[in-house]
């Protein structure tokens, strides 16, 4: 799966619901901060960590690329 970003970067929790894994930024929050997401391969738990085009997260093993 692909999602587009108009900007420099997104905010990984921005990004989980603009590729519709969750309903809300507070879902986001605790997938994050639980350590179930991936970013570029590596757990993550931040989810203000910035994505720039070209990196991918993963959860649950669905991976989303930013373009």
């Amino acid at each position: 799966m692909e999602i587009t970003i108009r900007d420099e970067y997104i905010k990984l929790g921005q990004a989980m619901k603009l590729a519709g894994i969750v309903s809300s930024g507070v879902d986001a929050k605790f997938l994050i901060t639980d350590g179930l997401v991936k970013v570029n391969g590596e757990v993550e738990t931040r989810r203000g960590k910035k994505l720039y085009p070209g990196d991918t997260f993963e959860f649950e093993g669905d991976v989303v690329t930013v373009k």
